[in-house]
């Protein structure tokens, strides 16, 4: 480890290695870079405890276009990061994303995001109760007003396989790697200078990129900013079905999508079982070390939606449960990547607020971009910048599961 480096990156999962990857990869930097990772393990990592989705329907167009990269990136990811050889398999599921509507409300925010996502190339359908019943006859659909459809480019894939995909390429090209922990972050006026390790370490930085997922606050404060992101528990549960409607579908070579019914309740193919989670009813922010799944949320508030669903959910069983950490963005639930005004070395790539891992690769890209071209050249990312967080203008996106 060197005393001095261009980029610090803070946060050494998918974020943090994605801008590793990128930046390293950019053939216009020439920099050094170093990433800082306090637990290698990786093993609470929002990262890994995820549940590891891509989809393109979303409200906003910029969160479309950011997951169509995002797509692209995984279609092409064993041989993009291929190492010595090794081409990691991402093992990418397509079954797509269903979303049900029971309320006019729901049903016309469909419609207005399917235009979104239409003006954007998304292969994207609304179907009528009809042709949900159709595609789908293991569902209940008497409640259903409309659904939406991803036909291509959704579905599910490798959480750790794509950090450890950029990880490994990253380091291939030169970044370099430490275990160690982020204790201070030194300023001289309006710039970071000096990033301080709980080893004892201080390393100058040229530019410090802040990916340190739910704990994206607690760095931004050692260098006397501020970000409202904190660590909200989400509980997902994966169950063992008597009688499996997996291959029932009339679409896909019948293979079900991740379901998100019209009561928030989400449910996929986990293998031969399924995976479910749900909003919490109360979300408070938690500890960061607090990691004791909320058993109860399959009882009360899951298997009964499910249930209600489709027959074939009526008798299931939880094989295991575990909960992980969203970087929940307080203000707008949505990405902040950027640089500080005023700090202007310090850039952020934080409050994902649950969707960090399909938007890895493109905030990977664009960091990248900011620190070589001192701008976005691809995608604008502007408009998800820090500048709303100090005028408190949400971004807007009606899509947050």
């Amino acid at each position: 480890m060197n005393e001095r480096y261009d980029v610090v990156i803070v946060g050494g999962a998918v974020i943090g290695s994605s801008v590793a990857y990128h930046l390293t990869a950019n053939p216009d930097f020439n920099g050094s870079v170093l990433v800082i990772e306090r637990d290698p393990s990786y093993a609470r990592a929002s990262t890994a405890l995820s549940a590891s989705g891509i989809r393109v329907q979303y409200s906003n167009p910029i969160n479309v276009q950011v997951s169509q990269y995002g797509g692209e990136v995984i279609r092409d990811f064993a041989e993009t990061m291929a190492v010595d050889g090794d081409r990691p398999d991402l093992n990418f599921h397509p079954g797509g994303y269903l979303f049900l509507a029971s309320s006019p409300e729901q049903a016309q925010i469909l419609r207005e995001n399917h235009e979104v996502q239409k003006s954007c190339g998304a292969d994207v359908v609304l179907w009528s109760r009809d042709e949900l019943a159709a595609a789908f006859p293991h569902l209940r659909v008497g409640d259903v007003s409309l659904a939406s459809y991803g036909r291509s480019g959704e579905g599910w894939f490798n959480n750790t396989g794509l950090m450890q995909g950029f990880r490994a390429r990253a380091r291939a090209q030169g970044a370099q790697y430490v275990t160690d922990e982020v204790v201070g972050i030194a300023r001289h006026g309006s710039a970071v200078t000096t990033v301080t390790l709980k080893s004892g370490a201080a390393i100058q930085a040229g530019t410090v990129v802040n990916a340190a997922g739910p704990r994206a606050a607690q760095v931004a404060r050692m260098a006397g900013l501020d970000i409202p992101v904190e660590p909200r528990k989400r509980t997902l549960f994966v169950f063992d079905c008597a009688e499996s409607p997996e291959g029932s579908a009339s679409v896909n070579q019948g293979r079900l999508p991740l379901m998100i019914d019209s009561t928030g309740v989400f449910c996929r193919p986990e293998g031969r079982f399924f995976l479910t989670g749900c909003p919490p009813v109360e979300d408070p922010a938690v500890d960061w070390d607090d990691f004791e799944p909320r058993y109860d949320e399959f009882e009360e508030l899951i298997w009964p939606a499910l249930a209600e669903r489709s027959p074939h959910f009526e008798a299931i069983k939880v094989v295991n449960q575990w909960a992980g950490h969203y970087a929940f963005n307080t203000l707008d639930h949505n990405m902040v990547v950027g640089r500080h005004p005023e700090v202007t070395n310090f850039i952020f790539a934080n409050g994902f607020s649950g969707h960090g891992l399909q938007q890895a690769p493109a905030t990977g890209r664009g960091v990248s971009e900011l620190i070589a071209y001192d701008g976005f050249r691809t995608l604008d990312l502007s408009a998800v910048g820090y500048e709303r967080i100090v005028n408190g203008t949400p971004f807007l996106e009606k899509a947050v599961i």
